[in-house]
């Protein structure tokens, strides 16, 4: 696995920070529109950011042709489905727990770059970070499936089943090397606009919604500039230089900001067991980075014998 230095670990950080509060943004506009319609109106305003930025600095979207193909492709991999899947999980579950959740997406890009890619394989060490950091999932999702599968259960394998989506799109993002960052961002979000179009008019009829508050406003506009727009930016500039599964650990530094801001500003609280899931998963992400492994071992294993200097 690609090593990150003092740069990339700082984006990673102010990514976490621009992606950490996506869950907040989501919950409050949830509250009132509907689900397809709060993913348009996302992708509609990066996309009109993104555009404004893309002129003002001189860069050009590719001609028609292959390019917009992959644009596609990301897009439906990178948003559609993960945004789609997160914000149907957010209308029955906090917020804190749809981003602990979406912790495991290194996981799931362990095993897939294994079968993907020649250059992020499995080896005994990351299988058995995958292992534990499964262990916590199944400690998180465990007790309500003993009940059947109710609507948090499914909404929790909803936002599961995001992260896989992620983690195909942080391995297939990686065709995107070579281009800018802000290119590839707007090509991607812009693609997204198009093709969650036609089911925010199939499914949500917004020309017959009321208009919404400033508050949803606002939210509207955090998820659209900060999370998209600015966060895009970011990962790509990451993706570029680091890889998809140092780029994807990501999601292991925002559940701390989404519980926090969860907590402070809509009083959610989480149980236990998903604060002990997190700890899990955590332990399972530095098994699989395997950097802090030497630095535990140094610090606490069994110290040489020191040399007595004859008198």
């Amino acid at each position: 696995m690609k090593r990150m230095g003092a740069l990339e670990w700082g984006l990673l950080l102010t990514l976490a920070g621009l992606w950490g509060g996506t869950f907040l943004f989501q919950k409050v506009a949830l509250a009132a529109l509907p689900l397809f319609t709060v993913l348009l109106v996302r992708v509609v305003l990066a996309t009109a950011a993104l555009g404004m930025t893309l002129v003002a600095t001189g860069h050009r979207l590719p001609a028609p042709g292959r390019a917009w193909l992959a644009f596609a492709i990301m897009a439906t991999l990178n948003n559609v489905i993960p945004f789609s899947l997160i914000l149907w999980g957010q209308t029955r579950i906090a917020s804190g727990l749809a981003a602990i959740l979406n912790a495991c997406v290194p996981l799931f890009t362990a095993v897939l770059a294994h079968f993907l890619t020649r250059d992020e394989r499995l080896t005994p060490r990351r299988i058995a970070g995958v292992l534990v950091g499964l262990a916590g999932v199944v400690w998180m999702i465990g007790p309500d499936s003993l009940g059947g599968l109710g609507a948090d259960v499914l909404a929790q394998l909803a936002v599961l089943t995001a992260g896989i989506s992620y983690a195909f799109a942080g391995i297939f993002g990686r065709r995107f090397a070579g281009s800018p960052p802000l290119v590839t961002a707007t090509g991607q979000v812009s693609a997204a606009a198009v093709l969650t179009l036609p089911l925010a008019l199939a499914a949500d009829r917004p020309w017959a919604l009321a208009m919404p508050g400033p508050q949803v406003w606002l939210a509207l506009l955090g998820l659209a500039i900060i999370s998209t727009a600015l966060g895009y930016v970011v990962y790509f500039r990451i993706l570029a230089t680091a890889g998809a599964t140092n780029l994807l650990l990501v999601t292991l530094l925002m559940p701390a900001i989404a519980v926090a801001l969860g907590s402070s500003v809509l009083g959610e609280r989480l149980a236990p067991r998903h604060l002990g899931g997190m700890v899990l998963i955590a332990a399972g992400l530095a098994v699989i980075d395997g950097r802090i492994l030497p630095v535990l071992a140094h610090t606490v294993g069994p110290k040489p014998p020191q040399r007595r200097e004859a008198p």
